[in-house]
Parts: C-alpha cells; sequence; structure tokens
C-alpha cells in the first residue's frame, strides 16, 4: 500500500513556478538590507518556503538563520513557524522521527501562543506524520480533533485541506470509500472557495482510493489530473510520488512499458529530490517493469542497485518487495539457490514486520491492561481515604475556623497599616507638588517683576541717555579723534538697550502673553534658526483656537526654552524638531535632535540645574516626561500633559 503524498499546510498561497522563482528572487534582495529584527525572521522563512520543495538544502539553511534570530529576539511566533516548516522539511527528506520531535515542538509553541489557527495547523500535520510512523489510529485521532475545531470555528476556506487530511488518514485504516467520500468533500470546497493550495494531492488521494477498491481507470484518469496540478505548481515531490502510484497502477493493467516510464521518471525527480526511500522505490519499479518488459539483464542490474541502498538505509518495507522481485529474476535464470535465497529473505522480513506489529499490538494492549489494573487499585485506595479523610475532617474543621478568624483579623489589621501608608505617601506627593509649584511660581513672578524693571526702568534710563547723548552732540564742538569715540560709545549704547531688551523680552516674552503659546514657541525657534547656530523645525498640531491656562503656557514655553538651550550647547546637533500637539485633554511636546547623544541613566544622578528645573515644571503640571537617547543617533524628549 502507497501512502499519502504530503504533510499539508492549511494557508499557504498557490503560485505557478515562474511567479515563484520572481517572488524568491524579491524575497532576497530584500534580505540584503534587512535589521536584525522579527521582519527579518519572517523574511528568512518566507524565503525558506520557497525552497521548500525545490532545494531542500537551501530551505533549511534559511530555516537555521530564522531559528538563530528568533531565539535571540525571544520571538515566539518565529519559533513555531521555524519547528512547523522544519518539519515539512525533515519529512519530505525521510527522517519521520525528526519530523515528529518538530511538529511536537510547533504544537507546543501553537498552544503556548494560544492561536486556534496554528494549533489546527499542527494537529492536522501531527496526525500525517503519525501516518508515516505506522500510528494510524494516531493519524485519525488528530485529524479528527483538527476537523471539529475547524468545522466549529466556520472557516471553510481551510476546510478543504482539513477534509484531504481526514480521507487521508481514512485511507490508511483501509477504509476507501470514506476516504474518497471525505477526498470528494474536499475537491468541492476547493473547487468553490480555491483555497487550497495543494488541490494536485487531492487528485492524488484519490488515484489512490480507487486503486484499492479495483477501480483502475478512475485512478490513472486522477493520478494524470494531480500530475498537472503538481507541475503547475511545482511540487516536485508530489509528482515523484505519483509517477509511483501511476507505476504501480499500470502494473495492474500488465501494461509494464507504461510503468517503465513512468518509474524512469519517478526516478529522476527522486535523485534530484535526494530522497533515499524515493529512489529504491523508484528502482524496484524499474526492475519489475523490465523483468515483465523480458529484460531480465537491466532488471537485475536495477533491483542489486535498490538492494544496496535499501540495506544502507535499514527500509525494511522496500527491501521485502526487492528480495521477492530478486527471487524472480534469479528463477528466470535457473539461479535456484538465490532465488530460494531471496524468497527467504522476503518471507523473514514479512514475519518481522508482522512480529513487530503483533509486539506493537500486545505491548500496547499490556500498557492498557496495566493502566486499568492501577486504576482499580486507585479506586480501593481512594475509598479508604475517604473514611480516614472523614474522621480527619471533623477534627481538623474546629482548627481551621480558629486559623480563619486569625487570618482574618492579621488582614484586617494589614489593611489597616496599608491605607495608613497610602495616606503618608499621598500626603508626601502633595507636599513635593505644592512645593514644586511655589518653586515655579516664585520663579515665574520674578522673571515678570525682573523683565518689567528692565524694560521700563533701566530701559527707559537708558533711552534718556541716548536722547541726551544726541542733544549735547548738536552743541558741542569736537575733535575728528573725540568726534569718533562719540559715535563708539553711542553704538554700544544702543547695543546694550537691545541686549536689555532681548533679556527682558527671554524673561517674560510679550508674544507668548498677546499671542498664546504656538505664536511664541514659533517666534522663538525663528530667532535660533535666524543665529544660524541650529536649524529648528517647529510643528503645531490642534492648536488652532486652543485656550490654553497662562501658567501652563509659561511653563511649557521654559521648558522648551530649556531644552534647545541644552541641545545647543551639549548635543552638537545640526537639526531639531520641536511638535506641539493637542489630542482631545493631552498636551504632547516633542523636541528630537541628531546630536551624539548620551547615556539618559546618567540624569538620574544628575545635579544640573537645567534638568531639575524641568523635572520640577512637569511635575508642577502633573505631567510625564521621558526621554530616549542613543550615542550618535540623537535625543528625544517626550513631555505629555493634562490640560
Amino acid at each position: 500500500m502507497r501512502r499519502i503524498v504530503y504533510i499539508l499546510l492549511l494557508l499557504i498561497p498557490t503560485v505557478n513556478a515562474k511567479s515563484q522563482v520572481e517572488i524568491r528572487d524579491s524575497l532576497l534582495r530584500q534580505l540584503s538590507g534587512a535589521k536584525e529584527d522579527t521582519g527579518k525572521v519572517m523574511l528568512l522563512l518566507k524565503i525558506a518556503d520557497m525552497y521548500e520543495t525545490s532545494n531542500q538544502d537551501s530551505s533549511i539553511y534559511y530555516l537555521a538563520e530564522s531559528r538563530r534570530l528568533s531565539s535571540s529576539l525571544e520571538f515566539k511566533r518565529g519559533l513555531y513557524q521555524y519547528y512547523s516548516q522544519s518539519a515539512i522539511v525533515s519529512f519530505t527528506k525521510g527522517n519521520y522521527d525528526l519530523a515528529m520531535q518538530q511538529s511536537n515542538d510547533a504544537l507546543a509553541e501553537a498552544r503556548e501562543l494560544k492561536d486556534s489557527n496554528l494549533i489546527i495547523n499542527m494537529l492536522a500535520n501531527t496526525g500525517i506524520v503519525y501516518q508515516y510512523l505506522g500510528q494510524f489510529e494516531k493519524q485519525l485521532e488528530y485529524s479528527l480533533q483538527a476537523l471539529g475545531l475547524l468545522e466549529k470555528s466556520g472557516e471553510k476556506e481551510k476546510l478543504s485541506a482539513m477534509y484531504q487530511n481526514t480521507a487521508n488518514a481514512y485511507y490508511n485504516l483501509g477504509q476507501f470509500h470514506k476516504a474518497v467520500d471525505f477526498s470528494l468533500l474536499s475537491l468541492e470546497l476547493h473547487r468553490q472557495t480555491g483555497s487550497n493550495a495543494y488541490p494536485n494531492r487531492i487528485y492524488a488521494t484519490l488515484g489512490q482510493s480507487y486503486a484499492m477498491l479495483k477501480n483502475t481507470d478512475s485512478a490513472l484518469f486522477y493520478y494524470a489530473t494531480a500530475m498537472n496540478e503538481s507541475i503547475k505548481l511545482n511540487d516536485k515531490y508530489a509528482e515523484a510520488a505519483i509517477y509511483g502510484y501511476m507505476a504501480d497502477a499500470y502494473a495492474d493493467r500488465n501494461d509494464f512499458k507504461k510503468m517503465l516510464e513512468v518509474s524512469e521518471r519517478s526516478l529522476l525527480l527522486s535523485k534530484e529530490l535526494q530522497s533515499n526511500q524515493g529512489l529504491v522505490s523508484s528502482l524496484y519499479n524499474i526492475a519489475y517493469a523490465n523483468y515483465f518488459n523480458g529484460d531480465g539483464i537491466a532488471a537485475k542490474k536495477n533491483i542489486y542497485e535498490a538492494l544496496n541502498m535499501a540495506v544502507k538505509d535499514s527500509l525494511k518495507d522496500e527491501l521485502k518487495n526487492i528480495y521477492t522481485i530478486l527471487s524472480y529474476i534469479a528463477a528466470g535464470e535457473r539461479d535456484f539457490k538465490t532465488s530460494l535465497w531471496a524468497k527467504q529473505k522476503s518471507d523473514s522480513i514479512r514475519e518481522t514486520l508482522l512480529n513487530d506489529q503483533v509486539l506493537k499490538t500486545t505491548t500496547e494492549m499490556g500498557k492498557k491492561y496495566e493502566s486499568e489494573k492501577k486504576d482499580k487499585q486507585i479506586i480501593l485506595q481512594k475509598t479508604q481515604l475517604q473514611k480516614r479523610r472523614t474522621l480527619n475532617y471533623v477534627l481538623i474543621g474546629s482548627g481551621i475556623i480558629l486559623l480563619i478568624i486569625s487570618l482574618l483579623s492579621y488582614r484586617n489589621y494589614r489593611q489597616k497599616q496599608t491605607i495608613h501608608q497610602r495616606r503618608i505617601t499621598e500626603l508626601e506627593i502633595e507636599k513635593q507638588l505644592t512645593a514644586a509649584e511655589a518653586v515655579v511660581k516664585g520663579e515665574e513672578q520674578e522673571r515678570t517683576r525682573l523683565a518689567k524693571d528692565l524694560h521700563d526702568g533701566l530701559g527707559g534710563m537708558l533711552s534718556g541717555i541716548k536722547y541726551s547723548f544726541q542733544t549735547m552732540k548738536g552743541n558741542l564742538v569736537m575733535t575728528p579723534e573725540n568726534h569718533q569715540a562719540f559715535e563708539r560709545s553711542m553704538d554700544m549704547l544702543d547695543s546694550s538697550i537691545k541686549e536689555m531688551r532681548r533679556v527682558a523680552h527671554n524673561m517674560m516674552p510679550e508674544t507668548l502673553v498677546k499671542f498664546g503659546l504656538d505664536t511664541a514657541l514659533k517666534d522663538f525657534c525663528n530667532d535660533i534658526n535666524q543665529g544660524g547656530a541650529l536649524k529648528v523645525n517647529y510643528q503645531s498640531i490642534g492648536l488652532d483656537g486652543a485656550v490654553i491656562d497662562q501658567t501652563t503656557a509659561i511653563t511649557l514655553y521654559r521648558i522648551v526654552q530649556e531644552l534647545l538651550n541644552n541641545t545647543m550647547k551639549h548635543a552638537s546637533a545640526r537639526n531639531v524638531i520641536v511638535q506641539v500637539s493637542r489630542t482631545d485633554n493631552i498636551l504632547s511636546v516633542t523636541v528630537e535632535d541628531d546630536g551624539k547623544g548620551f547615556d539618559t541613566s546618567v540624569l538620574k544622578q544628575s545635579r544640573g540645574i537645567g534638568w531639575s528645573n524641568i523635572q520640577s515644571r512637569v511635575e508642577f503640571l502633573k505631567g510625564k516626561f521621558d526621554v530616549n537617547s542613543q550615542k550618535e543617533k540623537g535625543t528625544s524628549v517626550l513631555i505629555e500633559l493634562p490640560v
């Protein structure tokens, strides 16, 4: 009995060979510039998938890279995908034990992720691996679990592949009519939704089921359809297997020329896929066809080549068939000694396989018996324990009540302590905020007073002095040297007046008072741009028509002023972005530069006035303050305030 072709994934898009190559080349180009993140993991997995059926060594390489990166990033979904795809590759190479281990690892990752789609996929795939380990009841059990979950979800797009898996399970248990029924259900859903990524395997399952029902014409029809679909999908593993199925069908019809033709095609594909089991099966079929075509020499050469490979890889099922055909070939050459030896070897392997199955069955029955025996002992022990427990319950009941009373009393005491401590903490925070508020308000009041004194007092005096000097100039007779000195003094006086006005403006900008925060920040950034030391890009979002409390506006203005001063002094930056936005009741301020950056941990030990002032102002406004910085990559400061 030949088995079903392949593990099925429920959600793989179908593309033709040309499209696969184009997509793969595009993905490889993207990989060269990809960062070491989860996006690169998924890119590696896609590339491995593209190589899955055409170049398994490349697929294994990219899968290993995805696992390395997923482990370093602790990326669970990437690890799931690695185990899932690795199981497929191991499966196609005939390493079913490794495929089972990887499938179970993938199923464990899927359950940890609590993703029902992934759980369904791995239940289905694990069932197929059980099939190739000869545990067909387990295969059907897992397939029906997956089918039940899928039918509850109502996702018709995935049901086609799941019906196909269930058909494979029934086929392996010898229930061929049920296999046909589920295959036709799968095919009908595929025709409705186009969702099954591998329609070739539906047709292959139908062909096998009809072959076992001795309907060879229907079997060959579906095999031919499956082959056409496999070529469209560039599914070479399926092609090789279907050629083997066709060889069996042609043997049943005694059409050994056709059998030889399809077996040789299967051999070429098995060599390309590096599948030893496929090579042995193909060589056996070629020897069988050559023998019945009357070419005993070629048949003998083929069968010994298959024998050497099968012995090396311990392929018992294949060895049984090889020794059988070898006995025919030897008998045809009248080498009855070899014929008898080969017949005995074939019978011995058949008995070994039967004994293995009997041993496996009896072992399972023994385990079941021991389990039932232990269950009875457990029930008896539970009955005795129940009697003892009843007595113990009476004795310890009063103790439990006393313990509960004690625990409740202790809990009540701890709750009072917690509430008291919480109140103390709240008072301390309130005290800190009050202090911060006093500092900020006092600072702004002092700035306002000094600004008025400078502008109205000192500014008026300097302007008066300038006017007096200009009046004196018209009444004095000065030498050229004195005239030059006088003009220099006037220039210095002008500069002093401008500097005094600039200082007064910085201490309390008139623009902020008259036109609001948005205009004041925009003017401040423009002033820095005109100085040429730093290029500031100011952006505001949602501030049109917004009414912001003057205390909040002044405080924010001071924060941005301090941040930009820090950038100019320490960051060695060329560009800065200042963004102020209002969304609902949150006012956000972001200041981001392209400077040299710094280690933000130093802020905890920093005793500088600048950062301390910024933190005090943010606390005063009950806001949040976040600094992100990397060396040579700049600094970003985010402040969020409730308004």
